[in-house]
């Protein structure tokens, strides 16, 4: 069976800042399901950069906000947001959580850098996908918009392995075996 994922690199995009589990669970949940297609996946809640703690950097920015030392909130976030922006840039794809009932920042940027690279970005809303904002409407292909994790690893499923594949001008698949 031919997998056009496999080796590929997916970065997982979603809130961390204002979740209870900083968005682990769901990055968890959708490493193991598609633990079969082979893709590395980049996780900014487990950064694969030796010596990167972002748990005692969190707690640190935490202290910073109460003190209200604003230029340490900045150097801070700093090398979180180069080292997020950095796994979008070489990532292939992206699957972005958007819960409309969390308040995002950092996804969106990310979202945008890839749409402005012309990477797919798949796109799940626990509330529909009606729920989802017009604006990611206006700048990426509807057909990657779903409502669960199920559709979304369905999806990626599909693009892996059917031979009907429509790329939506996002999805090019190298043979790196021949670089």
């Amino acid at each position: 069976m031919r997998n056009r994922l496999n080796g590929s690199r997916g970065y997982l995009c979603g809130a961390m800042c204002r979740v209870s589990d900083s968005g682990v669970q769901w990055r968890q949940t959708i490493r193991e399901m598609t633990t079969e297609l082979g893709i590395k996946w980049l996780d900014p809640t487990d950064k694969p950069i030796e010596g990167f703690d972002e748990v005692h950097l969190k707690a640190r920015l935490r202290e910073a906000k109460d003190r209200e030392d604003w230029m340490c909130v900045k150097e801070l976030i700093k090398p979180i947001r180069c080292v997020d922006l950095r796994m979008v840039d070489v990532s292939d794809f992206l699957v972005a959580k958007i819960d409309m009932e969390v308040q995002q920042c950092g996804t969106y940027e990310e979202i945008f850098l890839a749409n402005r690279e012309k990477k797919p970005v798949v796109v799940w809303c626990p509330q529909g996908k009606r729920e989802i904002p017009n604006w990611l409407f206006g700048t990426l292909p509807h057909d990657l918009f779903f409502r669960d994790l199920d559709e979304v690893v369905a999806y990626l499923w599909h693009v892996a392995v059917d031979d009907n594949v429509d790329s939506l001008r996002r999805w090019y698949f190298f043979d790196y075996e021949r670089v």
